[in-house]
């Protein structure tokens, strides 16, 4: 009798691990995809290679989504209530640099605890090749009164380039009956009603521009050990889950951060906002074909008086958001423009 030639092929197959016929640059494409910082961590824990090479990608996210307070050794019940002392926080306080989303989230707190012990700061080291690094706050820092929507984006260098703010006191769906009513609403020019300036709304403009202005320099002050320590970022963006503001830097930003000193608050830890040139547009009611209808639409376009506005290179103002909000800013920008000026600060 011969043997049998199939005789512990199966068990072979079932023990082999197909993963190691793969090549490395193949590995890496895979781990690029994962980017969640999250589930890299749960990688580099499987073996030795790949650790290796989870480490090498390009492009990783961090989504700060699980808050463990030292205290009670549970999940924050109440993530927009941290939210709520972020000023308090951020222009009270500063911690060692790079533990910046702990700061954000308040004192003593460990986050992405089932990945690792290690702050957020330490398990970022560990990645030494990141060109494109997105980090993602739980919810956005300004409070907004029920039914509202405040939405920025600014772009820094060592000091802001530009900021773009999107504001309405109610952001709805429209009925059928409301369209009836209110058919020419989006006829006007964009004028600025007199009472606009006795019945708080200008005030109310005026504290969206702030703040966020604010939110936006305090973000880009706690970036600083980030992106001293991965010179080969090129691309980074601090935004949060749900949308309300988002700081951007490219490759050339981030070589200007890295070269020239932050203009840093006297009064609190964040940078300084320059001396602004800003463009107003306003529209009492704006509705849009997205079925969504804006009431007390207000859109400010921000640029520090050494980088003036120009109508060709206006283009940073009506790409800033996704849609529906880009169609509501390209509606806007056809209306009356008012020009204001801002003082540092």
């Amino acid at each position: 009798m011969s043997p049998d030639p199939f005789s512990g092929v199966g068990e072979k197959e079932e023990d082999e691990d197909f993963f190691d016929r793969l090549p490395d640059s193949l590995l890496l494409l895979i781990f690029n995809r994962l980017q969640d910082v999250k589930s890299l961590g749960r990688c580099c824990a499987v073996s030795k290679r790949f650790n290796s090479v989870a480490l090498q990608v390009d492009s990783v996210v961090v989504r700060v989504d699980c808050v463990i307070s030292d205290a009670d050794g549970g999940p924050a019940s109440k993530p927009r209530s941290v939210f709520s002392n972020l000023f308090k926080l951020l222009l009270g306080s500063f911690i060692k640099p790079l533990q910046v989303i702990q700061q954000i989230l308040g004192p003593k707190k460990v986050i992405l605890a089932e990945v690792s012990h290690h702050s957020p700061g330490e398990v970022l080291k560990n990645f030494g090749e990141i060109r494109s690094l997105r980090i993602e706050l739980p919810a956005g820092e300004l409070g907004v009164d029920g039914g509202g929507l405040l939405k920025w984006k600014a772009e820094f260098g060592s000091s802001l380039d530009s900021c773009v703010i999107l504001g309405a006191t109610s952001f709805t769906r429209k009925t059928e009956t409301y369209v009836v009513a209110n058919h020419q609403a989006n006829d006007d020019q964009g004028n600025i009603p007199e009472s606009f300036c006795t019945n708080g709304g200008l005030k109310l403009r005026v504290v969206w521009t702030i703040t966020s202005l604010i939110a936006a320099s305090a973000r880009h002050y706690l970036l600083q050990q980030i992106v001293a320590d991965h010179p080969t970022l090129e691309s980074l963006v601090l935004t949060d889950a749900d949308g309300q503001g988002m700081l951007c830097m490219g490759k050339d930003q981030l070589a200007e951060f890295r070269r020239a000193p932050l203009a840093a608050s006297t009064s609190s830890n964040r940078t300084q906002v320059p001396a602004l040139n800003m463009k107003l547009w306003y529209a009492p009611r704006l509705e849009l074909g997205s079925e969504h209808v804006m009431e007390g639409a207000t859109l400010v376009a921000i640029r520090p008086v050494d980088r003036p506005m120009r109508k060709e290179s206006d283009g940073f103002v009506t790409t800033a958001f996704e849609e529906p909000f880009r169609e509501a800013v390209k509606a806007m920008v056809r209306k009356r423009t008012y020009l204001l000026e801002m003082n540092p600060f």
